[in-house]
């Protein structure tokens, strides 16, 4: 049997279960993608036809690896394995067949500014106030829309009550109405599309569900609604379905991933075999052990305990610090003496709960000299110079896209105004054209005037551009366009700093269509924007480059680290204030999926720290040490002098609102400097209401000097204390 004598006996049995659905709950750093790989070895031992063989995953970097992975142990055949992403996937069979629902298969992926654009657009054409309708909430109410499968008018009639959302249904409509004119698709609609083209062209399954005979899903839990309905009308057929996940990792429900879709699966397919690896290769026993206490206090998840046969390691180290200056330098200090000490700073990462958090540590960091790499900034495809040169490329691909047309009509400048574009824009919806159509023609519209020679000679550029692409290469047809727009030279004429960085991003994406023509068997424009546009943050991870990694925590799942640091552990910034003042159980679950797959990330030693003060939105908080620190046992923790969580355990007593609810609302934080109170209207005893805390009984006041410090016992959420000039606190009426 050879390969497979390496597999634990679970990892077997997962191996050689391959006939009916399976249910594979594979547990933090438990050989998953081995097994994955080994299960397509073994289909393929037992005759199967690898052009039957799907495996699906969430990331280009987790297809790629699994894709190596599979050619180093099928070897011959393993090109005709099908293994990609859902949207990569979704993509291909578009690409094909997308002419069914009326498209061009030559569309064009937009992506989140290609989105708002649009959006901002038609909420300028509907009269909408984007202040109190902002473009990003309206995106998202689609976006989730489409995550059920829910079409405008199936959105409208949901929501026929409320006036809001009836106007989200019409910008909805208006949304892909102006999608399909200029031939383009967000990132919903590949799923969407591609399971309305199941639906309504069932010879198109057919095909697929034969091609697909033995169906793989990666991430399971990550899955939403859509690709939960793709994934079920592929494998309907023959029922090869196999997905593995791990219910204590769904930690995506803000993009819209259903934890329910691993937890039931059991209930849609009635005779799954589940079988669970809950042994780890990655971490130690105490890092282990931490993240099985602090997980085991969710409700909502499938009874399983990681555990391995590596050594106990270190404690987990926890220190309070006084500021989250003082937090940065320390764990600054800690990296500096593990690079002594022969460590490489790519083995370190430092996780936080939210992007802002990195702002203390690139600061120490630089005065250091450490070198470190944000993962989850802003993406280079969204840079302006490297967006503009796309669009480019997409006016050259795809005449319909009216968004990249009208991007660089002007860029560089070249005299077209505003006014010049909203006529251009006029006349083609008059005559139903695209935009680019419009400009061919810009010898027909009269209202142009001297603007014409300029709009001609913009779409002869365009044309130029195309001809040049049908008889070179896209590296030559890269390089004409940089030639021909002076794009380069305008920003060298510049000769500031800035400048050169942006030329620097230009060359690197000419390294990318080289990169690109160089690894494509048929290289096309196309498919090179395709690549480009479902390309993310995290495939873009160089691990061959020595440098400490700094990432949100929702960035870190998939990757590992011998050294992992975790800051800001405290209540109001992980789990987050929202969070905990939302009061719902499932949310808090959410956050303590997330701190277990921090935990998890660790293979050697873990470093948790929280700050006693913090700057937040212009204000300095004071926050408790966060509920998780307090669900690790104290025999796995190393706290040193800095704190005691049997004083913290006291001081959560005295504040914590209800005991009974562990998930109700933290004490009011406070703030430097409130503004001066010279008397209060109420006196202890009395009874006074709060904005959201509502009635409630003062039971002590102290003066601070500028401000008093007010404790309430309130009948709803227990014992708050807070200062008068932020509580607002009004005396009860009648009151004695």
């Amino acid at each position: 049997m050879g390969i497979y004598d390496t597999l634990n006996e679970q990892q077997k049995e997962a191996v050689f279960c391959t006939e009916g659905p399976l249910l594979l709950l594979a547990g933090a750093g438990s050989g998953k993608t081995r097994v994955l790989t080994h299960r397509i070895a073994y289909l393929i031992d037992q005759g199967v036809n690898p052009y039957h063989i799907m495996a699906i995953t969430f990331t280009n970097k987790a297809a790629k690896e699994m894709r190596e992975r599979v050619d180093q142990l099928v070897g011959y055949g393993a090109e005709h394995i099908w293994v990609s992403t859902f949207h990569s996937t979704c993509v291909r069979i578009l690409r094909r067949h997308i002419d069914k629902l009326g498209y061009g298969n030559s569309f064009t992926i937009y992506d989140a500014d290609d989105q708002k654009s649009l959006i901002k657009g038609i909420c300028k054409q509907f009269k909408i106030d984007t202040k109190m309708m902002p473009e990003r909430s309206i995106i998202r109410e689609i976006s989730s829309a489409k995550d059920e499968f829910m079409t405008p008018a199936e959105y409208e009639t949901r929501h026929q009550y409320d006036f809001n959302k009836k106007k989200i249904a019409e910008i909805y409509r208006e949304y892909q109405k102006q999608l399909k004119a200029n031939n383009a698709l967000d990132f919903d609609d590949l799923l969407f599309k591609t399971v309305e083209l199941f639906q309504f062209h069932p010879e198109v399954l057919d095909y697929y569900q034969e091609r697909f005979q033995y169906i793989m899903v990666d991430e399971y839990q990550d899955t939403n609604t859509i690709q939960f309905q793709l994934i079920s009308m592929l494998a309907r057929k023959y029922r090869n379905l196999c997905v593995v996940g791990d219910d204590d990792q769904s930690i995506y429900k803000f993009r819209g991933a259903n934890i329910k879709n691993i937890l039931n699966f059991e209930n849609v397919f009635s005779d799954a075999q589940v079988i669970k690896l809950e042994q780890n290769y990655r971490s130690t026993k105490n890092i282990l052990n931490a993240a099985n206490e602090v997980i085991s206090n969710n409700a909502g998840r499938k009874e399983k305990k990681l555990w391995t046969e590596n050594e106990a390691g270190d404690l987990i180290e926890f220190h309070q610090y006084g500021t989250e200056y003082e937090e940065a330098g320390r764990i600054a200090d800690e990296i500096e003496k593990l690079a002594k000490e022969g460590y490489e700073y790519k083995n370190m990462a430092v996780l936080y709960r939210t992007n802002a958090q990195s702002r203390v540590f690139e600061e120490r960091f630089m005065i250091k000299n450490i070198p470190y790499r944000i993962v989850g900034g802003t993406n280079f495809y969204q840079r302006k110079e490297v967006k503009d040169m796309i669009c480019y490329l997409k006016a050259v691909g795809n005449g319909m896209d009216d968004l990249a047309v009208r991007r660089i009509i002007n860029v560089p400048r070249r005299g077209i105004g505003a006014a010049t574009i909203d006529k251009i824009n006029a006349y083609a919806i008059e005559n139903d054209i695209s935009f680019l159509d419009a400009c061919f023609q810009a010898e027909e519209i009269t209202s142009l005037g001297n603007a014409k020679k300029k709009i001609q000679g913009f779409a002869d550029m365009i044309q130029e551009f195309r001809d040049q692409e049908k008889q070179g290469s896209l590296e030559e047809l890269f390089d004409y366009i940089l030639e021909k727009t002076g794009y380069v030279e305008q920003l060298e004429a510049e000769k500031t700093e800035e400048a050169e960085g942006r030329i620097e991003n230009i060359n690197e994406l000419l390294n990318k269509v080289v990169t690109y023509e160089q690894e494509a068997e048929e290289p096309s424009l196309g498919e090179l924007l395709e690549e480009i546009a479902l390309v993310a943050d995290i495939d873009d991870l160089d691990e061959s480059d020595n440098r400490v990694v700094l990432m949100t925590l929702h960035s870190a799942k998939g990757l590992e680290f011998p050294y992992v640091f975790i800051c800001g552990m405290e209540d109001g910034i992980f789990p987050s204030y929202m969070t905990i003042i939302s009061e719902n159980d499932e949310d808090m679950e959410e956050e303590r999926r997330l701190c277990y797959v921090g935990i998890t990330r660790a293979k050697k030693k873990l470093y948790l720290s929280a700050a006693k003060r913090r700057m937040m939105q212009g204000r300095t908080q004071f926050n408790k040490v966060s509920r998780f620190i307090d669900e690790i046992p104290e025999e796995l923790l190393e706290t040193g002098q800095d704190f005691s969580k049997k004083e913290n355990r006291i001081e959560k007593d005295m504040f914590s609102a209800n005991r009974r609810n562990r998930f109700r609302k933290p004490y009011q934080a406070k703030s430097f400097a409130p503004p001066k109170i010279d008397q209060l209207s109420y006196d202890v005893g009395d009874q006074v209401t709060h904005i959201k805390f509502g009635k409630g009984t003062v039971t002590e006041i102290v003066s601070g000097g500028r401000d008093f410090e007010v404790t309430v016992d309130f009948e709803k959420c227990g014992v708050k204390k807070m200062f008068a000039s932020f509580a607002k606190l009004k005396k009860v009426e009648g009151n004695q």
